[in-house]
C-alpha cells in the first residue's frame, strides 16, 4: 500500500479508547470515525485501540473499522496483534493476590460478585448472579471464583448491586489498592482490577517505546477513569464531551461527544491542517 506523506501536525501515535469514546450510538463505529482513522494511518500515523475489553470482543469492532489496528486490551493487561490473532504481551495478576482481593472484598461487601478474564483475556469466568448483556457472550462461563479461575487472571471485575458507583470504586481502592490497580470504565458500578503497575498508560508507554515513539508524539482519546493514566502519559490528550469529570480534568483538550463522532471530527481537523 502506498502511504501519503505524514502531515506535520499529525502525531506519530494515535490511540483511542472504544466504549464511550470511539464507539457511538448502539456501541458501533461510525463511518466518519472509521474513515478518519484510516486517513490518519494512511498519512503515516500508528493507530492503536486501547480498551478495557478482552480481545474476543474486538471482532465486531474490527469489522466495522475495516482495518485491524494493534490493540491494548484489559486495561493494559494484554497487547494483541489482530492480523495473526496473537497475544504479544500478557501481564496477569498474581494468583495469591486474586485470592486475597476476593476474600477482602467479600468480607467488606458480602453481596459482591466477580468475573475473571483468564487465558490472557481469551476467556471470561463469572460467578452466579453476574449480570450478562447477552446469553451468548464469547468465552463467558459460570464459575466459583477465585478457586475456579484455572490460571492467571489478567483482569478481575467486581459488582455490588445497589452500591453507588463512585463510593463502591473508592471502597474497593481502599480495601485492595495495595494489591491491584483499581479503576472503572463506565457508570454502572463495575469496578475493574489489574496487576499493580499495569494500566492503559503503562502498556501504551511500553508499546510506544518498542516503536521508538516518544510520549510527546502521541495523541490519545478517552472518556472514563481507566483512560486517565494514558492521558497523563501522552503529549496530547483529548476527552470526548461526554467524558467523566476526572477525565476532562486530565485531558488537554475536549472534542465533541462520542455520539457526535468527536474522535473523527478532531482527526479531520488535524488531517486538514485546521488544528
Amino acid at each position: 500500500m502506498t502511504h501519503s506523506p505524514r502531515l506535520p501536525a499529525l502525531p506519530r501515535l494515535i490511540a483511542t479508547d472504544l466504549d464511550g469514546t470511539l464507539l457511538g450510538a448502539g456501541g458501533a463505529v461510525s463511518t466518519r470515525n472509521a474513515i478518519a482513522l484510516r486517513r490518519a494511518a494512511d498519512a503515516g500515523a500508528t493507530v492503536m485501540l486501547v480498551t478495557g475489553r478482552s480481545q474476543p470482543r474486538l471482532r465486531e469492532i474490527y469489522a466495522q473499522l475495516g482495518a485491524r489496528y494493534l490493540a491494548i486490551c484489559a486495561n493494559g493487561g494484554v497487547v494483541y496483534e489482530p492480523v495473526e490473532e496473537r497475544v504479544l504481551a500478557c501481564r496477569p495478576m498474581r494468583p495469591a493476590h486474586v485470592r486475597q482481593v476476593c476474600a477482602r472484598l467479600r468480607e467488606r461487601v458480602p453481596e459482591v460478585v466477580f468475573a475473571a478474564h483468564v487465558d490472557c483475556g481469551g476467556r471470561v469466568l463469572h460467578e452466579p448472579g453476574w449480570p450478562r448483556r447477552r446469553e451468548s457472550e464469547d468465552g463467558c462461563a459460570p464459575a466459583a471464583l477465585p478457586d475456579a479461575a484455572g490460571g492467571p487472571v489478567v483482569k478481575l471485575q467486581a459488582r455490588a448491586p445497589g452500591r453507588e458507583p463512585e463510593r463502591f470504586t473508592a471502597l474497593v481502592a481502599e480495601t485492595v489498592g495495595d494489591l491491584v490497580e483499581v479503576t472503572r470504565q463506565g457508570y454502572r458500578g463495575l469496578v475493574e482490577m489489574s496487576r499493580r503497575g499495569v494500566t492503559k498508560g503503562s502498556a501504551l508507554a511500553t508499546v510506544a517505546g518498542e516503536l521508538a515513539i516518544a510520549a510527546a508524539d502521541a495523541l490519545v482519546f478517552g472518556d472514563m477513569p481507566n483512560d486517565v493514566p494514558m492521558m497523563r502519559w501522552a503529549g496530547r490528550s483529548v476527552a470526548v464531551a461526554n467524558a467523566h469529570a476526572e477525565v476532562r480534568a486530565a485531558a488537554g483538550e475536549v472534542t465533541l461527544a462520542n455520539v457526535q463522532d468527536g474522535v473523527g471530527v478532531y482527526l479531520e481537523r488535524l488531517l486538514d491542517g485546521r488544528a
